[in-house]
């Protein structure tokens, strides 16, 4: 009975699932069928390639799409704004009726076309997809609601819509043309050219190779990436103000006939020239705080293969820009190069030795150079750490040393002479790791010479071997950079381990042999902040304890001389006697304890800034003070002997008795 009973109720489930199935089926089929219906136009609107509007308020206006881009060509040829293009599509893929009935069936209430504004409609929208062509009849309004009655392209049905499709087909012909001039993007520019008018009918070129710009034409050298995308921003922001018109009064005088300038930029299989003819005479002040640059200058400009003339408005620094491209939109810099791509270079300038600093392959955090000095013929090099701080900011300098002005191009053998590159002030080679080789990563060369005039310091001038350009430039690498290897030598002299202990100071006054300082730590201690000492002053302690800090790292300001006399040091020609000694002990622990002596000694101060040392460690060297070990040698130095001491307060005066005249008599 169970069994039965089961089989009759999957038999029925079956008998639902099949009834349910067909009734969806039948469902989506009517709602697909009415969806249909409902929609106005057929499936091709979803694909239209042209269309042409015609009204009896406005002239007529026609557009069509070229690759990707649409482009009306009436009234004016000008490119379309594509959002009011999407809005007209989009209108039109999607209309939707409300209501329709069909034509046939007017003449039974004795009514025709003409009753719904459809004899002689307001607005005709005819547009093309593929081989066929609809044409759109838009009527009066209805009478209840805010609708429109349209005939369908077939002319058999008439359909109730919102109104809103008149307002998208009946945009005005300025809101419909682009708001700039050129269609092709920032991103997609790859050349810019431009030409100026005759007698100079100069020809510019500029290329971009991935993230570079260069110029191809008339010369082959960088660009200036940064005023290049600069400019081609200003261009693509230039709008048409207004369309000059044949009957115009302006016609005869645009001067497109010779235009002063040509400005061509191509893209991705497409390329867009812009004729700038002779100026409106308007002219649109800068703005309070703005720069004489940004003054509008307003000028009558057409596109080369188009009709249309029309004024827009240039800011006169890119008029003058775009004038003398070749050297407003140059890369001013000399060199191109990164500074972690250097491996080595060399320096050498007249009448003096030359030197080279050269990158460690495992440099350590404080020496990631060194410096190689050859002191004569036949005699080893001299190897000494290198200041990294100095030589990364030298290698910057030399990235940044731009050119003040482009002299020559190419340059004669006598002009390279005048210049003085027949024997350079400077002369550097950078050797880098990349660049060279056929595939561009071998290492290569690249030498920059800087010559200036016999007697002639104010300006400077500056070339790289392998190019012919000659560039001013300031003078300042020769004035700023000594020629000497020193400059380049590692400023921290020495600096203590951990575990070595300075034990004893002694601080002499060599014109008296009066000791001004004299500590000396307990037995197996140091000399530290603790144990200087009760006795010494409260003044003095900060100074000692600064001393202390100032002898484990040893730095010096600059180098005076790579060798040292005890008999004094030479300073701008004069030879300057030492005036005091600075003697010091160090204890090396680790394993046996052992001691050694060293002395520094120190100038008179010379200036408000600057005293010399020297010492015969470190292979005899003579250098500046820092300023900050200069101003404790002072306190430790001056106070002794010309200290005047407390001052002295002279005691108030003593008050004089008080006078009076009693009131008795």
């Amino acid at each position: 009975m169970r069994s039965k009973v089961t089989v009759v109720l999957l038999f029925l489930n079956v008998v639902l699932f099949y009834y349910i199935f067909q009734f969806e089926q039948k469902w989506r089929a009517e709602r697909a069928q009415l969806e249909a219906r409902r929609r106005v136009l057929p499936p091709e609107a979803a694909t239209i390639e042209r269309f042409v509007r015609t009204s009896v308020n406005a002239p007529t206006l026609a557009a069509e799409k070229r690759t990707d881009n649409w482009w009306l060509t009436q009234p004016i040829e000008w490119p379309a704004n594509p959002n009011a293009i999407s809005r007209i599509l989009n209108e039109l893929q999607f209309l939707e009726h409300e209501t329709s009935f069909a034509v046939a069936d007017l003449e039974k209430g004795s009514q025709s076309l003409a009753d719904y504004g459809l004899a002689e409609p307001a607005l005709v929208f005819t547009f093309t997809s593929g081989r066929r062509e609809f044409s759109l009849k838009i009527g009066d309004r209805t009478e209840i609601g805010n609708r429109l009655y349209i005939l369908s392209p077939d002319g058999e049905r008439i359909h109730v819509v919102n109104r809103s499709v008149a307002d998208s087909l009946g945009l005005a012909t300025a809101q419909l043309r682009a708001e700039t001039i050129f269609t092709v993007p920032i991103f997609e520019v790859r050349s810019l050219a431009l030409q100026t008018a005759p007698p100079a009918n100069l020809k510019i070129r500029l290329r971009r190779e991935g993230a570079r710009w260069g110029f191809e034409t008339p010369i082959l050298a960088r660009a200036n990436k940064n005023a290049v995308e600069v400019s081609l921003n200003a261009l693509n922001s230039l709008t048409a103000k207004r369309f000059v018109e044949p009957r115009d009064p302006d016609a005869d005088r645009t001067g497109l006939d010779s235009p002063q300038l040509r400005v061509t930029l191509e893209g991705n299989a497409r390329r867009e020239t812009l004729l700038i003819g002779a100026p409106t005479g308007q002219i649109t002040p800068p703005r309070e705080g703005e720069s004489a640059g940004t003054a509008l200058v307003e000028v009558f400009a057409k596109f080369e293969d188009k009709p249309a003339v029309f004024v827009t408005a240039l800011p006169a620094a890119l008029l003058d820009i775009l004038r003398s491209g070749q050297e407003t939109l140059r890369d001013p810099r000399v060199l191109e190069f990164e500074a972690s791509t250097v491996s080595s270079f060399t320096f050498a300038a007249p009448n003096r030795p030359e030197f080279n600093l050269q990158r460690l392959e495992s440099p350590t955090a404080r020496e990631a150079w060194q410096l190689i000095v050859r002191n004569g013929a036949g005699q080893a090099p001299l190897t000494l750490p290198a200041d990294t701080a100095v030589v990364q900011d030298f290698l910057k300098r030399l990235h940044l040393l731009s050119a003040t002005s482009f002299l020559s191009d190419s340059p004669s053998a006598a002009e390279l002479e005048n210049y003085g590159f027949n024997r350079p002030e400077r002369e550097i080679t950078l050797s880098l790791t990349t660049g060279g080789g056929p595939r561009a990563n071998e290492p290569s060369s690249v030498t920059l010479q800087i010559g200036a005039r016999p007697g002639e310091r104010s300006m400077a001038y500056a070339r790289v071997t392998h190019a012919p350009f000659v560039y001013q430039i300031a003078p300042d690498l020769l004035t700023d950079i000594p020629t000497v290897a020193r400059y380049f030598r590692q400023r921290l002299l020495s600096e203590l381990p951990e575990g070595t202990l300075v034990t004893a100071i002694t601080l002499t006054d060599l014109s008296t042999n009066a000791v001004l300082l004299q500590k000396a730590a307990p037995p197996e201690g140091a000399l530290t902040a603790e144990t200087i000492g009760a006795d010494e002053s409260t003044e003095r302690r900060p100074q000692v304890v600064s001393l202390l800090g100032h002898l484990r790292a040893l730095r010096a300001k600059s180098f005076n001389s790579p060798n040292f006399d005890v008999a004094g040091v030479e300073f701008n020609s004069v030879t300057v006697p030492w005036r005091y000694r600075l003697d010091f002990a160090l204890t090396l622990t680790g394993g046996t304890a052992q001691t050694v002596t060293s002395a520094l000694y120190f100038t008179e101060r010379i200036g408000g800034t600057t005293q010399l040392a020297g010492t015969a460690d470190f292979g005899g060297v003579t250098f500046e003070l820092t300023q900050e070990l200069l101003d404790v040698l002072f306190a430790l130095t001056y106070a002794p002997q010309h200290d005047p001491g407390p001052p002295i307060i002279a005691p108030a005066p003593t008050p004089e008795p008080a006078t009076g005249k009693s009131g008795n008599p």
